[in-house]
């Protein structure tokens, strides 16, 4: 008896001191599963603006080139890497000016993240015409009287773009060079003046009269204006269509 009771005290010594990951026990010990980290980054200021600068000229219809400038440095809210982020501008102004009131809204895979509002300072370059030398009231508008400068269109408005003139407009005014032309400074180019004798086309399908008649007032090209049948003296209008020629159709 008091051999089986010391062999019994140093099998429970032995197995008190093994390691805990060497006892046995009746179940598996748990591996702890690894830690992985979500990692998450700020939306680059200059993404962010690139991106409003494209939607904001694209819902407003711009012609020319947008730029903006936040009027206060913008705190990104972190996004998951990888995630498919897009900027959505949920409340603009009806037309662009210098300093314009956004609210705009993030979202992410699908997921609004955020909304902000914003005060953007806006510029709109477009090249424009700038008298190269002095011009008369009633000239005829001619790109060898003008030079192109890039401004911007939002501070100087009403300037005529470079893309938007051809012969057929004449300055109302005069002006001296170096002048930037407004649409104020432009009008159509009259082709028929009240009082001259312009020729008359009257249009049937295929049947074509002509005769003359009397302006009874100013036209440009595509202006219906009033005309006087030199032998009836009766008055009817007619489209203006070239240099001292209108047309009627029936």
């Amino acid at each position: 008896m008091r051999l089986f009771a010391k062999i019994s005290i140093l099998l429970v010594a032995v197995f008190v001191s093994l390691p805990a990951s060497e006892q046995i026990s009746g179940q598996e010990t748990p591996q702890s599963a690894p830690t992985v980290k979500a990692t998450s980054f700020p939306i680059a200021a200059e993404r962010f603006l690139n991106e409003l600068t494209n939607q904001l000229s694209t819902q407003l219809k711009l012609d020319g080139e947008l730029q903006l400038e936040l009027t206060r440095p913008w705190t990104s809210p972190l996004v998951a890497a990888g995630a498919v982020w897009q900027l959505e501008i949920i409340e603009l102004p009806a037309q662009a000016s210098s300093n314009m009131l956004l609210r705009c809204r993030l979202v992410a895979d699908g997921a609004s993240i955020g909304q902000w509002s914003l005060i953007v300072h806006a510029m709109l370059w477009r090249d424009t015409w700038v008298t190269r030398q002095p011009v008369d009231r009633g000239q005829t508008f001619d790109v060898a009287l003008v030079d192109s400068r890039r401004i911007d269109t939002l501070r100087e408005r009403d300037t005529v773009p470079t893309t938007a003139t051809d012969g057929s407009m004449a300055f109302t005014r005069q002006l001296t060079s170096g002048r930037l032309v407004s649409w104020h400074d432009l009008a159509k180019k009259s082709l028929v003046r009240k009082g001259d004798i312009v020729e008359v086309a009257a249009i049937d399908g295929s049947l074509s009269i002509t005769m003359k008649a009397q302006a009874l007032a100013n036209g440009a090209r595509g202006d219906t204006i009033a005309v006087r049948n030199l032998e009836s003296k009766k008055d009817f209008p007619a489209l203006v269509v070239a240099e001292s020629r209108v047309q009627v159709r029936f």
